[in-house]
């Protein structure tokens, strides 16, 4: 697609113009911004596609709940519901979206998990519902303006640097790279795990023309591969993998390394799935005689009991975040910015 990118520039600067008066209101008053007693800590990105926004919001999960208790808010992407929901034992990724149920799934009565289209409104009503909550974590918030956030995180994936890219639809920029300033702290993502200082230095060079913000870099790490009903290590001898995510690459080449991967199902991002679709993944695997291995995302949305009926074992791969460097100056910025609006 990328020999269409200068045939779709002149698009390209008039979603610039748009989105810019879009922003020029929020900043001088014209559009009215929601400010709340609770600190709100945004979690968010410039492009469309995954950037590891989930990952990180469970990093901030372990990091604040120690101290406060946390809640999420999502807009709840993919769900067939509508309006502000608190998450419950009766919803499933159908009623709150993958990723919030996958945070209520795995962190299920140490936060609060939330969706709402309108995050302005879905804040008040959380609050009302939970006045116990001590900080929110608003997901993929960094273009929804009328919020404002006590400490504005801002991810870039490694691979996609927002500092290359180009507004849609001739790249994947949501706004200008100019937005980049209202960030706090700014995270590359998904860097690969021996980056040297020299790559690191270079890539916060490029993006100092946008913000003179910190920089931090992260890597994704891989935990041992878990049965949906048991929780035991297991590493089997080939596998199939299934994904529905932005960007499979990182993935399929962690288990290639690691294990004997015989084929990559791939779907779109938050692809729901089928009966025929995990029917058809059941057969895979066992022409292969091997196991599934999927994301955390993608296995809130699997029926295991398909997978039991057919006679073929399903895991998932677990991951977390893990800084290259300075992630205690991470962690005190954010602790700091929670602290000093709560007082």
């Amino acid at each position: 697609m990328k020999f269409l990118a200068p045939l779709l520039f002149p698009f390209a600067v008039l979603y610039d113009a748009i989105t810019s008066v879009r922003n020029r209101l929020y900043d001088t008053g014209v559009k009215p911004v929601a400010r709340f007693d609770v600190p709100i800590i945004s979690v968010g990105n410039l492009s469309v596609g995954g950037t590891g926004k989930s990952p990180m919001i469970e990093y901030l999960i372990r990091l604040l709940s120690p101290e406060w208790k946390v809640a999420t808010l999502s807009r709840g992407y993919g769900r067939k519901t509508k309006g502000i929901r608190i998450a419950s034992n009766d919803d499933n990724a159908a009623t709150l979206g993958d990723e919030p149920f996958q945070f209520y799934q795995k962190f299920k009565g140490r936060v609060v998990v939330s969706v709402g289209e309108e995050r302005a409104l879905a804040v008040p009503y959380l609050m009302d519902e939970h006045p116990e909550v001590g900080v929110v974590l608003l997901d993929d918030a960094f273009q929804h303006r009328r919020v404002k956030p006590s400490f504005q995180i801002l991810l870039t994936d490694f691979n996609r640097l927002f500092v290359k890219d180009y507004l849609l639809p001739a790249g994947r920029l949501r706004e200008s790279k100019r937005g980049a300033s209202r960030a706090d702290a700014i995270v590359v993502t998904k860097c690969p795990p021996h980056m040297t200082e020299d790559d690191m230095i270079a890539i916060e060079g490029a993006i100092r023309k946008y913000s003179s913000k910190a920089v931090f870099f992260t890597r994704i790490c891989y935990g041992n591969m878990l049965s949906i009903t048991a929780s035991a290590p297991y590493k089997p001898r080939k596998v199939i993998l299934v994904s529905g995510i932005a960007n499979p690459k990182p993935l399929e080449e962690y288990v290639r390394t690691n294990y004997d991967l015989q084929q990559h199902i791939s779907f779109a991002d938050h692809h729901v799935y089928s009966t025929a679709d995990l029917k058809k993944i059941c057969h895979a695997a066992a022409r292969a005689n091997a196991v599934v291995v999927t994301t955390e995302k993608d296995m809130v949305k699997m029926d295991p009991d398909i997978f039991r009926k057919e006679g073929v074992a399903l895991h998932y791969l677990p991951i977390e975040i893990e800084f290259l460097k300075n992630g205690k100056e991470f962690d005190e910025m954010v602790l700091n910015a929670v602290r000093s609006h709560a007082k």
